[in-house]
């Protein structure tokens, strides 16, 4: 297999006397959906943090593209974050604000980008995620689906090698969920982006990853498949993939 494009390595963080990642091991390659999975307040949302850079570790080393994110300048850190996008749980989505000015926000933020570039940047992204006739509307008029797509939008529009989601689906019925989970599948194939996705869709959100890794007790339990997680007989795995009431799950 070739070299990962993000890999963690003994990565421990604490806060305060609560130890979350606890020597995390994780591999992350290009081009792929990886989802992480675990109980509930394990640390997932905490490794995503890693990642976009929210959060520093307390010892350990990231890497990406084989270069440990400590050894990198500033200049380098800010060209990576260029590289990251983030689709935050519930969408994030500013009330107060269109359509055209969420999924605008990343670019109108950094200051480099003229008004027509934005525009043509928003008019496509409005194209490609069948938003045309929406730009003018706000969150308040849209449904839950039509949010995720403005979201999706607005995570896309900086054209990032990387996505990473958490919980997507948070809040949609089992059809919305898969229209979601679809979406994702959809322009991840389309704009060939690494996701990396934080899920409780078990198992439906497997029909969309290629890697699946399994956080337990701050440390990653499993890393493969998602063909071989399902034939995994660790008793812990098979106890939460199959919902056992012995493990507790959001």
């Amino acid at each position: 297999m070739s070299e990962p494009l993000i890999e963690f390595r003994q990565v421990f963080k604490s806060f305060g006397s609560n130890a979350v990642l606890k020597g995390v091991d994780l591999r992350i390659f290009k081009g792929q959906v990886t989802t992480i999975i675990g109980k509930s307040g394990i640390g997932k949302s905490v490794l995503l943090k890693h990642i976009i850079g929210l959060l520093e570790p307390d010892s350990g080393t990231i890497l990406f593209y084989g270069r440990p994110l400590e050894a990198m300048s500033g200049p380098e850190r800010k060209q990576l974050k260029g590289k990251l996008s983030y689709m935050f749980q519930g969408t994030a989505l500013f009330d107060s604000m269109t359509v055209y000015e969420n999924i605008a926000l990343p670019l109108a933020e950094k200051r480099r980008y003229p008004k027509l570039e934005i525009n043509r940047r928003v008019q496509e992204k409005l194209t490609q995620l069948d938003l045309v006739g929406m730009e003018h509307k706000y969150p308040s008029q849209l449904s839950g689906g039509m949010k995720k797509r403005v979201a999706m939008a607005r995570a896309l529009i900086t054209e990032p090698e990387i996505v990473l989601f958490d919980e997507p689906t948070t809040g949609l019925d089992p059809i919305r969920k898969n229209a979601a989970h679809n979406m994702i599948a959809d322009y991840q194939r389309r704009f060939g982006f690494t996701g990396i996705l934080v899920s409780h869709d078990i198992p439906d959100v497997f029909r969309i990853s290629q890697r699946v890794a399994m956080l337990d007790d701050g440390r990653i339990l499993f890393e493969g498949s998602p063909e071989q997680l399902q034939e995994n007989k660790n008793p812990v795995i098979r106890a939460f993939i199959h919902g056992h009431d012995r493990i507790d799950m959001e």
